[in-house]
């Protein structure tokens, strides 16, 4: 099921007995369950009407029975589960309770017409070899909720701006998105406090973003390296400076260096076997965004030349660590010597 088809049920006054939700954007997950509550129950009514359990502390058979029961003092009800072993593949630990899926899937084929279950599963996948999730599958409560890509995720936070009545440019909302990152809970902060700044009927730029938005160390990482590779020497070293000045440790600011090398030669790599940005983003555990923003980069170096630098990151560690060098001049030197 798809999240705008769900929608459109809800303002036909119709409800799913039964949604799923897994994958990684747990933002999104939270924003379905605000909808549908908001939806599903008057404000008056949600204290007694919402229930909530979590699998690893509550066998399903207890959920179900909450389920089959009618509400108390509210029109509906709705059964939030937070679950990690029910519906998902289990991962490290065992689980702590057994859980009789027989009970829910009974349930599925007669539901209660007056309660409403939602899984938010912690899991990017569903174990679909159960024939609970099969079941799930074939009555089409299943909604996938993974991360979006760098398009989709310029155009929410464009579209975040405009329904609070702003206008934010596609240039601001990159540089919002390469300060803060892709967490949607961190954008959705930013970008409500870009628009309060802007005023009703106000326009973002990427100036008011450059002002107002605190740019990260790791930006400013991506920012000296790149000015190093362009023997921009000068700026570099401004660079550098400013980190200094904000307090942030050589040893620090060399290990972040070191991990954005290493991502770049990751990349490189893995773009000699034409793997897709998606499909490095899996193999390395970055968001695709972040693996997009490496490849660029990377383009300025061999993988010969990032793994020297790599190696004398790792020597240049040891000695700041044992005191054989200053650690403010031995990375300072280092940096000059990218520019040779």
């Amino acid at each position: 099921m798809e999240l705008k088809d769900a929608q459109k049920e809800w303002k036909a006054g119709q409800f799913r007995p039964v949604y799923v939700l897994y994958g990684k954007d747990r933002y999104r997950m939270r924003q379905f369950v605000a909808a549908l509550t908001s939806m599903l129950l008057p404000p008056d009514e949600q204290e007694l009407g919402i229930v909530k359990f979590d699998t690893s502390e509550t066998a399903i058979e207890e959920v179900v029975a909450e389920a089959d029961t009618l509400p108390f003092f509210a029109s509906r009800k709705l059964v939030l589960v937070r679950d990690s072993s029910v519906l998902a593949t289990a991962q490290g630990k065992e689980a702590k309770l057994e859980h009789s899926t027989d009970s829910l899937i009974a349930y599925l084929k007669q539901p209660c017409e007056t309660s409403v279950i939602v899984f938010q599963v912690m899991a990017e996948k569903l174990d679909e070899r159960r024939k609970v999730v099969k079941l799930l599958k074939e009555q089409d409560a299943l909604m996938p909720f993974q991360e979006l890509q760098e398009n989709e995720l310029l155009q929410w936070t464009i579209k975040r701006a405009e329904e609070q009545g702003r206008t934010m440019s596609r240039d601001a909302a990159q540089l919002l998105l390469a300060r803060t990152g892709t967490s949607m809970q961190q954008l959705a902060h930013e970008v409500d406090k870009l628009c309060l700044h802007a005023g009703s009927g106000g326009g973002i730029s990427g100036e008011d973003v450059e002002q107002l938005i605190a740019s990260t160390v790791e930006e400013d990482v991506f920012a000296l390296i790149d000015a190093m590779a362009s023997l921009q020497v000068e700026r570099a070293l401004k660079l550098y400076g400013e980190l200094l000045l904000r307090r942030e440790e050589p040893i620090k600011i060399a290990a972040l260096i070191a991990r954005q090398f290493r991502i770049m030669l990751q990349v490189k790599e893995l773009e000699q076997h034409n793997y897709s940005q998606q499909q490095m983003a899996g193999q390395i555990g970055l968001h695709p965004y972040a693996v997009k923003l490496a490849a660029e980069k990377a383009k300025r170096f061999s993988a010969q030349t990032l793994g020297k630098h790599l190696s004398r990151l790792a020597e240049l560690d040891y000695n700041m660590k044992t005191g054989r060098v200053d650690k403010t001049l031995g990375l300072e030197l280092f940096l000059l010597s990218l520019a040779v």
